[in-house]
């Protein structure tokens, strides 16, 4: 029985190397960092996020000042009116949370502006890829930037400067 395990994967690994494939790799953070495009827009995406943030700070100020003073004043009100305050507190708190989560949450603001700006620069970049690949007949195109690992990777075969190339960004 072990023979046969043995032989069926020595049979695989062979067969899995008679047929090499070609690959190359890839770094679309390097690419997407060297595009004009891209740049400018991940400045507007600061500059709104940057907006959006200023505004909440300006929002929690005023809440940490209404917390600070009920505090103060909180011995002197009735039950009555510091039931009302601690209510407006909640509410005003409750308030601020749900404009961080509209402009910063998941889904929220933010993420819906990068789609916007972002995206179509992303899908270029992949169309490029895409076109290379079919071009030069590669079987596999790995991305190095994020998410995979390479440990080793030659650099004759990184095509992120022909990728660059073809895109108009480098001649």
């Amino acid at each position: 029985m072990k023979k046969i395990f043995i032989a069926a994967v020595s049979f695989l690994l062979l067969a899995f190397t008679a047929t090499a494939q070609k690959y190359a790799i890839i770094d679309t953070r390097y690419i997407l960092d060297k595009m004009p495009d891209y740049k400018e827009a991940q400045k507007q995406l600061d500059e709104i996020a940057a907006g959006w943030q200023k505004d909440i700070d300006g929002k929690q100020a005023d809440l940490d000042k209404m917390y600070k003073d009920f505090e103060a004043e909180q011995v002197m009100l009735t039950e009555e009116l510091k039931k009302k305050r601690e209510d407006q507190l909640f509410n005003k708190e409750k308030e601020l949370r749900d404009l961080q989560r509209k402009r910063f949450g998941f889904e929220g603001d933010l993420f819906k502006k990068r789609q916007e700006l972002i995206k179509p620069i992303q899908d270029k970049v992949y169309n490029a890829v895409q076109k290379m690949a079919v071009a030069r007949g590669y079987d596999f195109v790995l991305d190095k930037s994020e998410g995979i690992t390479i440990i080793f990777a030659d650099p004759k075969l990184d095509k992120s400067e022909d990728i660059l190339k073809d895109l108009g960004v480098r001649n």
